[in-house]
């Protein structure tokens, strides 16, 4: 008799075919810490499946993200509590999170400023801030993301992402960058931009203002497709290991910043 998966199945099969994925979420979990007992909002975290894992390790967890797809495909995944937003204001009220993480989110937005001071509000004094963005610079394998098509604007991207300077000057005084460091170098970069080109090419379509989201439905209805990953994903995953040779900065950037508290405000820990 054929098992029928359920969503998080699904998605928790792509999830585990996914260096990229999988390298973001454990550095976006590095830095949240212990986040048991805490209240949590993740943001922008593509197909759900991050947002379903986070909740899986403790916390209170609230979910939002630009798009209808974007959200019914999240909300599939853990159910309620989960928004869609225009990334002008947050539902929430005055110092309601203890952390919050920004994923893949304020480069799709017009006014990240405008943001990030909704982000000041929601959080409580002392509450973490963890920003995941693409890493803005310069190079040859972003030319050939553009010749293959791959331009921001089929990425939803408004801007082409942030250094770390951007993320300072977007933060300003109200909080304190604790750390920040690149991650996601060339090769798996490489094989991601490949990987997406044959299945925009295969698949055509599926693009939104959040870029290429990859939901359980589409993974139900290109079976054969994702079995033909799964085979070289041992390939896949090799290639990726040649990052340790590259020295330069990776294209990924993470921060943790945490919000300033007003004198005589203990630090959450």
């Amino acid at each position: 008799m054929q098992v029928t998966k359920t969503a998080p199945e699904w998605a928790l099969e792509l999830f585990n075919k996914s260096v990229l994925k999988r390298r973001k979420y454990r550095e976006v979990t590095a830095l949240l810490g212990d986040f048991a007992g805490r209240r949590c909002l993740d943001v922008g975290s593509d197909n759900g499946v991050i947002s379903y894992l986070l909740r899986q390790q403790g916390g209170d967890w609230s979910s939002a993200d630009l798009n209808p797809q974007t959200v019914n495909a999240i909300r599939e995944l853990v159910g309620d509590e989960v928004y869609q937003i225009s990334g002008e204001a947050l539902p929430f009220p005055d110092q309601t999170f203890d952390r919050v993480a920004i994923i893949d989110f304020l480069e799709h937005i017009p006014d990240d400023r405008r943001f990030v001071d909704e982000l000041h509000r929601t959080l409580k004094p002392g509450g973490w801030l963890i920003i995941n963005v693409p890493h803005h610079k310069s190079t040859a394998l972003r030319r050939l993301r553009f010749r293959l098509g791959q331009t921001d604007e089929k990425h939803g991207h408004l801007r082409p992402g942030y250094t770390l300077d951007d993320l300072q000057g977007l933060l300003g005084e109200r909080f304190s960058v604790e750390s920040a460091h690149t991650y996601s170098k060339f090769f798996s970069e490489l094989i991601d931009t490949l990987i997406v080109f044959a299945v925009t090419t295969l698949k055509g379509g599926g693009h939104s203002e959040k870029g290429l989201v990859v939901t359980s439905s589409d993974l139900k209805a290109n079976k054969s497709m994702f079995r033909l990953y799964s085979l070289i994903y041992p390939v896949v995953w090799v290639f990726s290991q040649l990052d340790a040779l590259v020295p330069a900065s990776g294209y990924m950037l993470i921060v943790k910043a945490r919000k300033s508290e007003p004198t005589g405000h203990s630090r959450i820990a």
